[in-house]
């Protein structure tokens, strides 16, 4: 899942949360009865809410599953919003890994909290949208650079509104990458804060989409909103009538090319252990620690002076007659199973809400037969099926509307705070051949696109020893 490195025993960071600095054992017993009692009651009105789904399931348009590895408590978490912010023709989507000793814990809050989040300031951006699109190229900009990252500007994220993008893109997707960016930043501002939850060392991925029907001629929108290395692909025709995948998102590794440059701006160190070299990891300037293998991530604090952000990578596709379902899923899956053997595998289900299942049974078998001496990794699939009609399933009433706004109308969320976790990852990732892809994500002379098998994504190693050139080396065996 992901964990933590350090040159010893103790602990690796003087200015952590348990240090004598950091101490918070005497919080006011009172503000955790708060926060519990705030806790409980969202949670409840989460339940109650109609066409969220976030457990084991399906529903006309969707299939879900979620199984827990060898490696302790299962930290991914998914969802699936139908009905999302009230429009019946929308559909809200996501998967979170958490890694660190509170994962499990920021990736739920993550699950719950963003969605709400991300329709909050859709909302807000919608209704005063004469005065929002007028400020939103200085603003957006303005935002991003001086809240998400304080030390460090992340001027590759494309947080900024382009003129351009105007004319190329329509108008909900300006809209929504406007609201993905202030909900992500805003997400991870929340747990920063949150007395209870420590994300000082813990974190999550998120992989988000939004769906909306364009109009009967024009077809779909989809919106990607994607942080970590958990990935979103399309099964799609091509022009043989051939079922295909398409990689819609990047898994954003510290080295890749950009995201390794902001990394070493903000003073933070890219490296790979001799024992995995083809496990990229982001260190402190002067500590190895923590050895995060992701560039972008929630939570994670420790590391966000150094080059590690929250800043959402947003992409837009107009979806199409030959496009037939999208999978979102953690790197337990893509750890072991190639785009094109999803697709199949999803295709091949004998339904569609068994489709998850098959997957992720899929990927356990392909664990235990690849690496057999190696812990499966926790597993959670989404799939989003496009020929399906999710109006149908659970129609929005004027009585359920109160639910989603007394959601919308509470304050920041509370959570809980801890040590560290390291993430291993997966070695470079190769081109993806197919060109329909080409207008999702842009391609520079290095792609990222593609991404097949990742071994090492089984750490349990707490103590590192120097090696002979004077990086550290792991100093126990894999188990």
């Amino acid at each position: 899942m992901g964990s933590c490195l350090s040159t010893d025993g103790t602990n690796p960071h003087p200015y952590s949360p348990t240090s004598p600095s950091g101490n918070r054992k005497h919080r006011k017993k009172k503000g955790l009865r708060s926060s519990s009692s705030f806790d409980s009651r969202r949670s409840e009105q989460l339940r109650r809410t109609p066409g969220r789904l976030y457990s084991n399931g399906a529903s006309n348009a969707a299939s879900l599953f979620t199984q827990q590895g060898k490696k302790g408590t299962n930290q991914d978490a998914m969802i699936v919003w139908e009905n999302f912010g009230s429009r019946t023709d929308t559909v809200f989507c996501g998967v979170f890994d958490g890694h660190g000793p509170y994962g499990h814990m920021v990736a739920r809050r993550v699950r719950d909290s963003l969605p709400l989040k991300l329709s909050s300031h859709w909302e807000v951006n919608i209704g005063g949208e004469d005065i929002s699109r007028q400020n939103s190229i200085s603003g957006m900009e303005g935002m991003n650079a001086e809240e998400n990252t304080p030390l460090c500007v992340d001027e590759e994220s494309g947080v900024s509104m382009d003129l351009e993008d105007k004319d190329k893109y329509p108008e909900i997707f300006l809209t929504l990458k406007e609201s993905f960016l202030k909900a992500f930043n805003v997400m991870d501002k929340e747990l920063k804060m949150h007395p209870t939850l420590d994300c000082f060392c813990s974190g999550t991925t998120a992989v988000t989409l939004v769906k909306q029907l364009a109009s009967v001629m024009q077809g779909q929108d989809l919106i990607i909103g994607n942080v970590g290395d958990s990935r979103a692909i399309l099964g799609t025709r091509d022009q043989d009538d051939s079922l295909i995948a398409v990689q819609l998102t990047v898994d954003l590794k510290p080295n890749l090319p950009q995201e390794a440059e902001r990394i070493k701006k903000c003073r933070g160190r890219v490296f790979a252990l001799q024992d995995e070299p083809e496990v990229s990891r982001i260190w402190l300037p002067n500590n190895d620690s923590p050895g995060l293998a992701m560039a972008r991530a929630f939570g994670d604090f420790c590391l966000k002076d150094f080059g590690l952000i929250s800043v959402p990578e947003v992409f837009y596709r107009r979806l199409t007659e030959k496009d037939e379902f999208l999978v979102l899923a953690t790197d337990g899956v893509w750890d072991v199973l190639t785009n094109q053997e999803v697709v199949d595998i999803v295709a091949s289900a004998p339904t569609q809400s068994a489709a998850s299942h098959a997957l992720v049974e899929s990927a356990v078998r392909a664990w235990r037969s690849k690496y057999p001496t190696s812990k499966v990794d926790d597993c959670a699939v989404v799939c989003l099926f496009l020929k399906s009609n999710p109006t149908n399933n659970s129609p929005t009433s004027k009585e359920n509307q109160p639910v989603l706004e007394d959601l919308l109308s509470m304050g920041p969320v509370e959570l809980n705070r801890s040590g560290t976790v390291v993430r291993a990852c997966p070695p470079e990732i190769q081109p993806d051949e197919d060109e329909e892809n080409a207008d999702l994500v842009e391609k520079p002379n290095w792609s990222a696109l593609e991404g097949v098998s990742r071994v090492n994504t089984l750490l349990t190693l707490p103590r590192y020893v120097p090696g002979k050139d004077g990086k550290p080396s792991i100093s126990k065996s894999r188990k």
